[in-house]
């Protein structure tokens, strides 16, 4: 972001782009005395996982601000900070000694301090940006105030590299720039901003990420995507995160805000993700926006006291920093450095299996700090191949072929991404295509409804030839009921999707002919209580009546 002029997006891809390749073997950074990236995540010299949650802080504009600012960033949880720096070119250089000044206050407020240098920022549209290869001269230049500080500072090489013209070279010359700081001597963990004013929307750093990281002989590389207008929409911000995640490639999200005048992005959406996928992101900016951005101010005028609208968010919401920061260990901090792996998940339930797809849900792990994620993956011969990330007990699976025998399994991830052992599988063999396999049952759904709340009774009947022993009824609700008690059954409830457990210990068969029953009370909003239209029982459609 620059404080000066808006960025924005000329045009949006679609997110069903190409996959990324994975990272290749033997990823650890080579020295292990700071920061390094391993197996896909950064640690610090403790070898502790750290998932940065901080903000980003102007200094280059505002540098007699810099000293309270840091104190107040530190003061919300946060144990990172972005600092802007000069080199020179557009804004007044940020010399050595103010540098090593920023550093000794990052290291006095246990803060991770996050440098960038901001003067590449549009290169190739914003006439006064400068090439990545400007950066890099910067960088040598104040060498002596970095050297010694690797364990308490990360290099952002450049500021959003490449407006929205000439983009295609980012890749070249994010490999050059890197190599030569290794070749300066530099061993810091380095971060590396994508084009299209940091947002990626021609999928460039994307597809491009395993190339620039094997660039790096240190392994040690961090991709940083700056989510604005772009990402405006949760699935584009899950589909962007978990490729990397799934190509065991570094990421955060360098820079979000709440608004922006290239679109509204999905702040929402960009926090639960980046919990869920334990991955870090840095707000935009503590104080002094301008040009019409001033919205992004996280504190008004840089009072701490006079949080704004979108610094209550980021700070003190949902997934917001005050609740999932981890101070890293280097200053004492667990620093999301957890490294105790959920339990492993019960074994999946297949229900509302069609030619095409099928319903899971399975028991829930339990974790130390708390479970983030579920990992959905098929069981094969080979080995497994993943299949989707939720993070709810419950997945709707698509695009699986007719007629076709598939094994599923289930792993449980926390926020630092430890990952449990597999749970069992669960074998699901769709129907033929074109068609929904049908069961020999009926169903029968009554309420009575009250308009907030009602009470339910649903009858199955086997209207087969054989036992069914042991049963398990899925269904969807319509619109937004949610079940608050179930009797003569044990439910499931993930979003609109209802499944229905037989007891443990009775009314868990049902003889040809017979019938068994089960109740629940639920709210809904008035004027939308309608029936569910499809019940499957033990994956297989039943008849209504």
């Amino acid at each position: 972001m620059n404080l000066g002029f808006t960025a924005v997006a000329v045009g949006l891809a679609t997110i069903a782009g190409s996959v990324l390749m994975a990272a290749p073997s033997g990823q650890a950074a080579e020295a292990t005395t700071g920061f390094h990236v391993s197996n896909g995540r950064l640690q610090d010299a403790n070898n502790q996982d750290v998932v940065l949650r901080g903000i980003n802080h102007a200094h280059t504009w505002y540098p007699s601000r810099t000293p309270t600012a840091l104190q107040d960033i530190k003061a919300t949880g946060a144990n990172s900070v972005r600092v802007v720096l000069a080199t020179g070119d557009q804004w007044t250089k940020t010399t050595a000694t103010e540098v090593a000044a920023l550093i000794a206050q990052c290291k006095a407020n246990r803060l991770v301090c996050i440098l960038e240098a901001h003067d590449t920022t549009g290169y190739g549209e914003q006439s006064a940006a400068v090439p990545l290869s400007r950066a890099v001269d910067y960088w040598i230049g104040i060498k002596d105030a970095l050297q010694g500080q690797e364990k308490y500072a990360i290099l952002n090489i450049g500021n959003e590299p490449y407006g929205n013209s000439g983009y295609s070279a980012w890749t070249a010359d994010t490999k050059t720039a890197i190599q030569r700081l290794r070749t300066a001597g530099f061993t810091h963990t380095l971060m590396v901003d994508a084009p299209n004013w940091g947002q990626d929307w021609s999928f460039t750093m994307r597809d491009n990420a395993a190339g620039v990281f094997a660039a790096d002989p240190q392994r040690n590389t961090v991709f940083s995507v700056h989510m604005y207008g772009v990402f405006d929409t949760a699935p584009e911000v899950d589909d962007y995160l978990r490729r990397f995640v799934n190509a065991k490639l570094p990421i955060l999200v360098g820079e979000f805000g709440d608004n922006h005048s290239d679109g509204n992005p999905d702040e929402d959406a960009i926090m639960a993700t980046t919990q869920r996928l334990g991955l870090g992101y840095l707000g935009w900016s503590w104080s002094g926006n301008g040009s019409g951005v001033e919205y992004l101010d996280i504190a008004n005028g840089f009072d701490a006291a006079h949080l704004s609208a979108w610094g209550r968010r980021l700070i003190d919401g949902a997934h917001g920093i005050r609740s999932t920061s981890r101070e890293a260990s280097v200053y004492g901090g667990t620093g999301g450095g957890d490294t105790q792996a959920p339990t492993t998940p019960g074994t999946p339930a297949a229900s509302a299996v069609t030619a095409s797809g099928a319903h899971l849900s399975w028991p829930a792990s339990t974790d130390n700090v708390g479970v983030n994620a579920y990992d959905v993956v098929r069981v094969g011969a080979t080995g497994e191949t993943p299949v989707t990330t939720v993070s709810t007990t419950g997945a709707d699976l698509t695009g699986l072929a007719a007629e076709t025998r598939y094994d599923f399994a289930v792993y449980a991830r926390d926020a630092a991404g430890n990952r449990s052992a597999r749970s069992a599988a669960v074998t699901v063999t769709t129907g033929r295509g074109g068609t929904t396999p049908t069961g020999s049952c009926t169903v029968a759904y009554r309420i009575s409804d009250w308009g907030s709340s009602f009470n339910g009774d649903v009858t199955i009947k086997n209207t087969g030839t054989t036992p069914v022993n042991g049963w398990q009824l899925a269904f969807a609700f319509p619109a937004d009921q949610r079940i608050t008690q179930m009797w003569n059954a044990n439910p499931t409830q993930n979003g609109r999707q209802v499944t229905a457990t037989n007891p443990a210990t009775y009314n868990t068969t049902i003889s040809p002919g017979a019938t068994v029953s089960f109740g629940f009370s639920a709210t809904s909003t008035p004027g939308t209580n309608t029936a569910p239209t499809t019940f499957t029982l033990n994956g297989q459609t039943c008849t209504t009546s």
